[in-house]
Parts: structure tokens; sequence; C-alpha cells
């Protein structure tokens, strides 16, 4: 394994590191590269786990000797004290370990149809959301997460961060269309049920699916589109006190995978 003790800053193969807090550039970067950014030991040991290839590492020297027991050995392994990883990143590296991962190749919809729950992500930006969604589904027992083309990427580093590495282990894949997707899902005896405010809503206490369920979850604010609530086969709310009306979309899908859990069961 090549450990670099003394390195430039500007060394091309840390060109995927760069300006870190600049969300614009780091989708970008990952997108040119075909990498994401895994942060923290625990977070790239779930990666390594998970089959997932690591091209480069810039770790603080703290964590060099369970470095070098985890990486393969064609790994470049930067270290450097903490002004010399802020100086290739742009921000202060309190976790001390960062690295460059190749992304695994996209996988088709039906190799999650397996009659678990799924979670449906229908334009979730938050990339905190995301990453709380997918450690949801991984404890509660999710098939997996479908992201429909305007959800955000659940490889973006804070949704890795927030999922504790989760978004490697749940199956996930992207559809290219809602008539798509609903026609798959249709096809494999899923039933589509949206979490929404709606006069057909059904609470969650009474919802008593027949066969495997698709949840349905949209963006805080907006809420899912009133086509798309037409266009599922059920809609359920989650009832609510003290004049609140909608919950977090982590903590909502929290709540119904666990009650779709046990209705299984």
């Amino acid at each position: 394994m090549p450990v670099h003790e003394r390195f430039d800053p500007a060394d091309p193969r840390l060109a995927p590191l760069r300006s870190m807090t600049d969300a614009a550039h780091r989708r970008a970067a990952d997108a040119a590269h075909g990498t994401y950014v895994a942060e923290s030991l625990p977070v790239l040991e779930r990666a390594i786990s998970a089959g997932h290839r690591v091209r480069t590492m810039l770790i603080a020297p703290r964590w060099l000797e369970q470095i070098q027991q985890l990486a393969a050995p064609d790994v470049d392994v930067f270290v450097g004290a903490p002004d010399l990883l802020a100086a290739v990143t742009g921000f202060d590296m309190h976790r001390g370990v960062i690295a460059v991962v190749e992304r695994p190749a996209p996988r088709a919809l039906d190799t999650l149809l397996d009659g678990r729950p799924l979670v449906v992500l229908e334009n979730i930006t938050d990339q905190a959301n995301i990453g709380a969604i997918f450690r949801n589904a991984a404890a509660l027992g999710a098939a997996g997460v479908v992201l429909t083309p305007t959800t955000g990427d659940p490889l973006y580093r804070r949704s890795i961060r927030v999922s504790m590495g989760t978004v490697f282990q749940v199956p996930w894949a992207r559809a290219s269309s809602w008539r798509g997707l609903l026609e798959a899902l249709a096809s494999a005896g899923y039933t589509t049920a949206a979490l929404a405010l709606d006069p057909r809503a059904v609470e969650l206490q009474d919802y008593r699916p027949a066969g495997p369920v698709a949840l349905v979850l949209g963006a805080e604010g907006p809420g899912l589109a009133s086509e798309i609530i037409d266009a599922v086969d059920d809609v359920v709310m989650i009832p609510m006190t003290a004049g609140v009306d909608s919950l977090n979309v982590a903590a909502t899908s929290a709540i119904a995978l666990w009650h779709l859990v046990g209705a299984r069961d």
C-alpha cells in the first residue's frame, strides 16, 4: 500500500476531495470521476464490506495502523497533519478519515421486488432526510429504496454520513419515469401507498394491505403532487395532535415501515 506522508495538496490523485464544502462542485466532481466520498472509519468499513473499491484515502496519522489493516494493497493513502488535510478538503477533518470510492453499478428495479416493503422517494432533495430514510429502511426490514428522477443522490457525503453507511447495504434503484415505476410495481403485485393528507387517506393504524406495499414519500413542504396521489392505489396518514399536520419525512418513514412490518408479520 503506497503511503504518502509528504505530499502536495495539489496532487491530482486528490482532485475528487477538493472543495468539499462546495455542494455544486462536489456533485460535479463525483460525476466527473465516477466516485463518491466516504467519511469516517465506520462508514469506510461499511463501504469496503459492501464490496466497493477504494481509490484514495486522506487520513490523520492516528488512523494509519487501522487503515493499513483495512485497505487493499493498491490504495494510495495520504497521511497529514490537520492543516495539510484542510488544505485539500477545505474544512477541518475532525473525523480524520476520508476516502474516494468508486460508485457501484446501478441496480435494476426488479432486483428489489422481493415482497418486503419498499420505500419510494419522490422529489426528496434534503440529503440528511435521504440518509435517515436509508437508515430506517435498514433497521426496519425494507427490501430497498426506489428514487424518482428528481430525488437526490444517496451517495452524497451528507446522506452517507447520516445513514451511518447503511446506503451501502440497503439496495436502491432509480426509476426513469413514474409511469414505468407504477407499472413495474403493479406487475410485481405491489400496492402503492402514498403518505399524504388527502380526503381518502386511511389512518395508518387501520391500514392492513393484503400484499407487499411500496410506500411513497414526498418532500417536506410541498409534499406529493396531486397527480401522484391520484395515481397510487392507497393514501395513508399518521394521525396528529396539538395542531401539528405532519412529521419530518424521515420520521414518517420509520413509523410507517414499523407498522407495515408488524402488519405483514
